[in-house]
This record gives structure tokens, C-alpha cells and sequence, in this order.
């Protein structure tokens, strides 16, 4: 690890790819099979970036066993997936913006609280996984969700980079949450809330809808 090593951490649900309505969707779905409703809004700020045992674990049952986790957490995987396939897509700017990062000799992890199957539809199916250096899969790679720092600790270690030489890009206050507690300045992306639920952050150092607002040669100086 050295000093002058630098890194770039993607979430990926809503940073890389604007997908979180549709897992919102899905869970709705899901809940509904149970007679149960959710407020969306609510939801979201509640469990995004949490790991989906966690979620299922809090609002089905704290007793039920991991054979019953994991099939209640593909249930709900493969909602999501039939919803969103049709419309795979990364976040405008997105691609422009990791390549001029590249270039400048930043180093590039993905580190998401999502399912490895979740992460292969997305970074395997779109061609990304080998854009990045580190692929941090918070589900089997790290004890904790978010907001535990856990996952962009992980990512920044595996790219041999300090914690304060890494920028995290997310879209969930609890992500957000996790960077700071992992001694990391953000980058937040409103394809989900607006830029007000991120007002009391103090790591955050800009809020834009997409990648193209980005000031690439300020943010990556």
C-alpha cells in the first residue's frame, strides 16, 4: 500500500445502474404474497444497502433458519430480475467517467451489498466486472451491511489503497453513512432521493444526478 495509491468505490444499485425502483417494486411484490404493505419511500431509506437477509430477517422473522433466508432472498431476487432485465442500462456519463479515471491512475472497485447472483446480472451479464479492479460482494465478503463500514473497507484494502485516498459514489443515505464511518468522502448520485436527505453529511463532496455533472478534473485533481 502506498501513499500516492488512489480509489474510486462504486456502489452499484442506483450509482452504476439506476435500478433501485425496481427492487423497491419487487419487495412491494414480495411483501404483498405475505399480506403485508410497505411504504416505498420509507423502505428505502430504511434497508438500502443493507444485505437482503438483514431485510428479510427484520420483516419476516428473526427465527427463521438460513435454508428459509436464502430461499425467501431468491423469491425476491427473481422478481427483481424479470423487472428490471428489459431495461439494463449504467447511469449516464458513467462509462466516459471511469475510463478518464483510468487514465489519471485511479484505481476502480465495486462494493455493493448486493446477492452474487444480483451481481453477476448486472456486472457480468453488462460486460462491467472487468472494467474494475476489486469486486467486493458485501453478501459473502463481509460480515456486515451497511451503514457498517465493512464493505468500503474491504474494497479499499483489496485495491491497496488508505481509506482517505478513496472517494465512495452512492445513492443511499446508509451508504453514505458507511463511507464516513470508514474515514471516506462521498460522491452522492439522486437517482432515487433528492439531494436533501444527504444534508446532514459532512463527508460528502457532491451531490449530481448523473455522471455527466461531474467536474472531472476538480474531483479527480
Amino acid at each position: 500500500m502506498t501513499s500516492s495509491s488512489r480509489a474510486l468505490i462504486f456502489d452499484m444499485d442506483g450509482t452504476i445502474v439506476d435500478n433501485m425502483s425496481f427492487h423497491t417494486q419487487a419487495w412491494i411484490a414480495f411483501f404483498e404474497r405475505r399480506g403485508k404493505s410497505i411504504d416505498p419511500d420509507q423502505f428505502f431509506r430504511d434497508t438500502a444497502g443493507r444485505q437482503g437477509k438483514e431485510i428479510i430477517r427484520h420483516y419476516v422473522g428473526e427465527d427463521l433458519s438460513d435454508d428459509e433466508i436464502m430461499a425467501l432472498t431468491h423469491e425476491k431476487e427473481v422478481l427483481y430480475r424479470e423487472m428490471y432485465g428489459p431495461h439494463r442500462r449504467t447511469v449516464e456519463g458513467f462509462d466516459a467517467f471511469i475510463e478518464t479515471a483510468r487514465a489519471r491512475g485511479w484505481k476502480l472497485a465495486v462494493a455493493t451489498s448486493a446477492s452474487p447472483g444480483s451481481a453477476r446480472f448486472v456486472l457480468d451479464d453488462m460486460g462491467l466486472r472487468e472494467r474494475f479492479d476489486e469486486v467486493v460482494i458485501g453478501t459473502i465478503d463481509v460480515p456486515r451491511g451497511k451503514p457498517h463500514p465493512d464493505v468500503f473497507l474491504k474494497a479499499a484494502d483489496r485495491c491497496g489503497v488508505m481509506p482517505a485516498q478513496s472517494i465512495v459514489f452512492e445513492d443511499a443515505p446508509l451508504g453514505v453513512e458507511a463511507a464516513r464511518r470508514a474515514g471516506m468522502r462521498a460522491v452522492v448520485l439522486t437517482t432515487t432521493l433528492p439531494a436533501s436527505a444527504f444534508a446532514e453529511f459532512d463527508n460528502v463532496i457532491a451531490i449530481v444526478n448523473d455522471f455527466t455533472q461531474l467536474d472531472v478534473e476538480t474531483l479527480l485533481a
